[in-house]
């Protein structure tokens, strides 16, 4: 290969044969509760994650981005290590340092949410909307086996309001509020109420929201197709607590009447969940304990929304159901003032069944249902123990082990027909389908895992200026069930699978084997001594993934779009985040001035065939300068991305040319009352997102002329809201 994959090369030999790196977290951290953060802020605290490489958000620096977005995931956006593939308007993917979906454990409330469609159109963070966000945490990469499994990329924890509870002495406490949100591009509207009422030792809690949008307009004046919504969100959570002992209940119902897709061959036109969470959380002699259980059951339909030519009553009706059911047991036992175990247990439980109604007419979908996947099941038991020691008041170390079963199953299928439509001698080539489903029903589909995880991490103070923090983690990940079970190869039936944004057709393979990521990563953090003023922070990753889940290609769909089956590939990542920030300017008179910036860099490649890995972000940064005055409180975003030239050849992958994007946003508070006001794209760009995909919808209702190229984004935007609480 290139020179510039040889220092690469060398790392993964040097891991491959056991030379390891060892690093680790503040051992006090893990074991206290996280508190919010008041802004975006990459200067360390306390209160941040366990970790010098992680990333947090809550507070006034969640208040100040909910009024731009209706996507959740999109709060992300800033924070190191931390993109986004595109999807639908409230329904994005983030992206841990390259690695995207189903890599990366997100957990909602603790518990994780697994696809519920084969395109992923209702991923876990579209499961809540933005104003329900009360704090967001990532760790990318090298993250301790006590915050999860079966992931390779990190984890996103995403966590609602806690229970609120009056103070001492007093009787009852209400509290709430009521917002709104309008943005110009696409004419989105959002509202979103709380209400709560409590004593020193009950609390109850209402959250409702609703948020719709149009198509959005891209920078040169036209309609990017299929990038409409609508959903819904109302949630009631009870709290009880007594003598250290905190009970929190929470249960809630979705609506999602529709929501377009851009890059999808499908829409989504209709998604309703509703789910059951419980948390324990309790101290005692010996230690503290968290337990949690969850329930969750999501009935989702796909169809075709007007921009790609659906009709009331017609169309090509999908539908799926999914019920994720689990719990968690996590306990922390201090043993001395040295030494600390984590121990703990967790068990998940999936079943999915997709199924595509027949259309009545119609000779190529019908007379039976199509079974994508029938009685799919995914169950995984998880056990860990970690031991976190404080050395010295420079040396904190944590080693963890950990140990995830998974297994899986899936029931027999069928195609809609047996028999060839248009007559039996041509039955191969025309109804490949019929041929898939016997060959797939013929097989044993049952599948285990036995899945062993490993995090060694180390952590030096060597100044009040300067910390280093070193380590390195075997992660694992099973496939989910679309990729061992989707089993249609013909060109309709594979191009109803795939959650990549590429219109490509997806075929899974229920010998794939689980993903097995090498990492290693270390942070130098440089900061002032009081940890306010300025700090700057460098990560250098590298990941060698065995048996990492990439595709082959087994055909053409026409148009240019490919027939793909998911395959096992040996593939390597590496980059770096920098992230920096400073108080230049503090006057009692005139405000304090902050700048602050983030720069990401990601490369991923196959290695056999020297391919690179598709959506690999080129290097970004955002840079932003605010100013507090009293008040008021106000931003310049400069949002920086260079061109995508590396892309996967095999997906036909498309490049994107660089960009700048400028937005501003300010607001005022004043009392109970904010006023938030805001531009993005203040300049009005026509710019294409790297990892938005391409713009099949735009294509579709071109005519299909040539061939389709990456999706738009939004043009210039006013947003204007009004909180108003009480």
């Amino acid at each position: 290969m290139t020179s510039r994959f040889a220092a690469a090369d060398a790392l993964r030999a040097a891991l491959l044969s056991g030379a390891a790196l060892v690093g680790l977290p503040p051992a006090a951290a893990l074991a206290q509760t996280v508190q919010s953060l008041p802004a975006i802020s990459v200067v360390a605290s306390p209160d941040e994650p366990p970790m010098l490489s992680g990333a947090a958000l809550g507070g006034s620096g969640l208040a100040a981005r909910r009024p731009a977005t209706s996507d959740a995931a999109a709060l992300l956006r800033g924070l190191p290590g931390v993109s986004l593939y595109g999807n639908g308007g409230v329904s994005s993917l983030p992206v841990l340092n390259g690695l995207a979906a189903d890599r990366v454990n997100l957990l909602v409330d603790g518990a994780p949410i697994a696809p519920a469609c084969p395109n992923q159109m209702n991923p876990a963070m579209s499961t809540l909307s933005p104003s329900r966000v009360s704090r967001l945490e990532v760790l990318a990469g090298i993250t301790p086996v006590s915050v999860g499994g079966d992931s390779i990329a990190g984890t996103i924890t995403v966590e609602s309001a806690p229970p609120v509870f009056a103070a001492p002495g007093e009787a009852v406490h209400g509290e709430g509020s009521l917002s709104a949100v309008y943005r110009s591009n696409s004419h989105a509207v959002a509202g979103a109420a709380t209400a709560s009422v409590s004593d020193d030792m009950a609390s109850l809690r209402y959250d409702g929201s609703w948020s719709r949008a149009g198509n959005y307009r891209a920078g040169d004046g036209r309609t990017v197709h299929s990038t409409l919504f609508n959903v819904q969100d109302n949630v009631l959570t009870f709290g009880a607590r007594r003598d250290g002992h905190l009970v929190t209940l929470q249960g809630g119902l979705q609506t999602m009447p529709y929501q377009g897709f851009p890059t999808q061959r499908m829409d989504l036109t209709d998604n309703r969940s509703g789910f059951l969470n419980g948390r324990y959380e309790g101290s005692f002699d010996w230690g503290t304990l968290d337990a949690r259980a969850n329930w969750r059951r999501t009935r989702h339909t796909m169809n075709f929304l007007e921009d790609k030519g659906g009709t009331a009553g017609g169309g090509m009706p999908m539908d799926t159901l999914t019920t994720d059911a689990g719990y968690s047991v996590k306990a922390s036992l201090p043993l001395s003032a040295r030494d600390t175990l984590h121990i703990g247990n967790e068990f998940r439980h999936t079943r999915l069944d997709d199924w595509w109604d027949p259309v009545a007419g119609s000779m190529m979908m019908g007379p039976q249902t199509y079974w994508n996947v029938k009685g799919g099941t995914r169950n995984r038991i998880g056990t860990f123990a970690e031991w976190e020691a404080v050395w010295s008041p420079a040396w904190t170390t944590l080693l963890g082990l950990r140990n995830d079963v998974v297994w899986m199953d899936t029931g027999a299928v069928q195609p809609y027909s047996w028999r060839n439509p248009v007559g039996m001698g041509m039955m191969a080539m025309a109804n490949p389908d019929a041929a898939d489903a016997r060959a797939f029903n013929a097989r044993h589909h049952g599948r285990t895992d036995v899945n062993v995880d490993l995090t060694a991490l180390a952590r030096y103070t060597a100044s009040d200026n300067a910390e280093i923090e070193a380590g390195y983690a075997r992660k694992t990940r099973s496939p989910n069930l679309y990729e061992r079970y989707a089993w249609g190869t013909g060109a309709m039936s594979s191009s109803m699978n795939g959650w990549f944004g590429d219109a490509n057709g997806y075929a899974g393979d229920p010998d794939l084997k689980p993903e097995v990521a090498h990492t290693a990563s270390a942070t130098l953090a440089l900061h002032d001594a009081a940890r306010k003023s300025w700090e700057v922070k460098l990560t250098p990753y590298y990941s060698y993934v065995q048996d990492f889940i990439g595709v082959d290609r087994i055909g053409a769909l026409g148009d240019g779009f490919a027939k793909l089956r998911f395959a096992n590939h040996d593939a390597i990542l590496f980059g770096a985040n920098l992230s920096a920030a400073a108080t230049v300017y503090d006057d009692e008179r005139f405000g304090a001035v902050r700048l602050s910036g983030t720069v990401g860099w990601t490369q991923g490649r196959t290695l056999d065939t020297g391919d690179a890995l598709y959506h690999m972000m080129p290097v970004n940064a955002l840079l932003t300068a605010e100013h507090r005055l009293g008040g008021w409180s106000s931003a310049v975003e400069l949002q920086l991305t260079a061109r995508k030239e590396r892309v996967e050849a095999l997906r036909n992958e498309p490049q994107t040319p660089s960009y700048a994007l400028v937005n501003l946003r300010t607001s005022y508070q004043w009392g109970n009352v904010r006023l938030d006001a805001g531009i993005e794209n203040l300049l009005d760009r026509t710019y294409y997102p790297p990892l938005a995909g391409i713009g099949y919808a735009d294509y579709r209702a071109g005519g299909r002329q040539g061939t389709a190229g990456p999706l738009a984004g939004p043009g210039r935007s006013f947003l204007a809201g009004l909180t108003v609480t009480f």
